[in-house]
């Protein structure tokens, strides 16, 4: 078959399809894909913002934590006027 024939059947099966409705798709069906989609994008966003809460806070409370260790670990070899 040449080229000329495949492009007649494709154009021919698609005109089949959309004269009988085989390619149309329902809107209630597609309405309730987007408000699906929509709903599990906006249950990820709140999921992300608690997680990033959550791990901002632990940074947080494991940086002071270093942060006093570090101080002092420091202490032991300054001399400050204090203690001279």
């Amino acid at each position: 078959m040449k080229i000329k024939e495949y492009i007649m059947i494709t154009v021919g099966a698609l005109a089949f399809m959309l004269i009988t409705g085989a390619g149309k798709a329902e809107e209630t069906k597609v309405s309730e894909m987007v408000n699906s989609v929509g709903n599990h994008i906006s249950n990820e966003v709140v999921e992300i913002k608690e997680y990033q809460a959550k791990s901002w806070a632990e940074a947080k409370a494991q940086w002071a934590t270093n942060k006093a260790q570090l101080a002092g670990f420091f202490k032991k070899f300054v001399k400050t006027e204090s203690t001279q």
